[in-house]
């Protein structure tokens, strides 16, 4: 019994162990293919481009501007007289009436004396001209730029009126102003926390919004009006409607609305405004280009004026364009794609 114990038992317990590794080995690196399975698996899957049918649709293209709620510049108001100034009568800060009185000048123009038949000389007085100068708008004054006994001349500033009055400026991209094909007279102002959206008049487009505009002396110098690039869009504030320089705004412009017209996707376009090419679907499902004529889009469906009929097939994103980015993928201040 103990030579059972000491070496018959170990030995078979060694046996064991050999026998079970070993049939691991082979399941793991020599499994044999099961019996009649002689094919070999091959992908089925087939990669189909999204296409959309051209459908009847209405477009209402509303152009949605971020902007800033901005002070109108103080005006300066020019001495109209050259000569000396007799008298200043306001400081600045303040408010002041159109037509109130700003500064008093006065000039003196010397005249030749005059000499008589006997020789006798007569010296004659000067001309006095006397001109007040006025405020042309009610405001505040924003800067006085003349003392007492200053000599001026016509078109020195005398001071500045900042009016009380407000404009609402923001940038477009170039696609909001390729999508301003008629360019309305008024527009529609939201701001966060303030007043019922309000009509804005007055509403041009045009310059450079790359730099700020700052107000003149004593203004609101953190106002900005506008982004980085682009063209500049502003309108006026009506005088009934409570802002304040600095707030931030949403502009709505309405460029137009097109009804029961053929619509498709922005998607499925290579351009936006004017002239286009879409990839049609044919009956074998192959995909021609084919140009087509463009007039309004939202930002997210375009109109076709021509070259498409309603039910043709498209596909819905153009071959090869770049996928756009996920919003929160967006540098706001850049545009570039911060996940690529």
């Amino acid at each position: 019994m103990r030579i059972a114990k000491v070496w018959v038992f170990p030995i078979l317990r060694i046996l064991i162990f050999v026998a079970i590794a070993a049939a691991l080995v082979k399941l793991a690196f020599f499994a044999a293919p099961a019996a009649g399975d002689d094919t070999v698996a091959v992908p089925t899957g087939e990669l189909v481009e999204p296409q959309i049918a051209v459908a009847v649709g209405t477009i209402t293209n509303d152009v949605v501007v971020d902007a800033t709620v901005v002070a109108d510049p103080a005006a300066p108001v020019p001495a109209t007289l050259a000569g000396t100034v007799t008298g200043v009568d306001v400081v600045k800060g303040q408010a002041v009436a159109a037509g109130d009185r700003l500064a008093t000048l006065r000039s003196e123009t010397p005249q030749e004396p005059l000499v008589a038949a006997d020789g006798t000389v007569t010296e004659r007085k000067p001309i006095v001209k006397t001109a007040v100068i006025t405020a042309p708008v009610a405001g505040t004054i924003t800067s006085v730029a003349v003392i007492k006994d200053q000599t001026v001349v016509v078109g020195d500033a005398v001071a500045q009126v900042a009016p009380p009055t407000f404009h609402v400026t923001g940038s477009l991209a170039a696609d909001q102003l390729y999508r301003l094909v008629s360019r309305p007279a008024e527009g529609s102002v939201a701001i966060t926390g303030g007043p019922a959206p309000f009509p804005c008049t007055a509403l041009t487009v045009g310059g450079s919004a790359s730099s700020s505009t700052g107000p003149d002396d004593g203004g609101d110098a953190s106002a900005s009006t506008g982004d980085a690039s682009g063209q500049s869009v502003s309108c006026v504030v009506p005088g009934d409607v409570t802002v304040f320089s600095g707030l931030a705004a949403e502009l709505t412009i309405p460029a137009g609305v097109a009804t029961d017209v053929l619509t498709v996707p922005l998607t499925a376009v290579e351009g936006a405004a004017g002239k286009g090419v879409v990839s049609v679907v044919g009956a074998d499902g192959s995909a021609e280009k084919r140009d087509v004529t463009l007039g309004i889009n939202d930002g997210t469906i375009v109109e076709v004026t021509g070259g498409l009929a309603e039910g043709d097939l498209v596909l819905e994103f153009v071959p090869g364009a770049a996928a756009a980015p996920q919003d929160d993928c967006v540098d706001p201040a850049t545009g570039a794609d911060l996940c690529s």
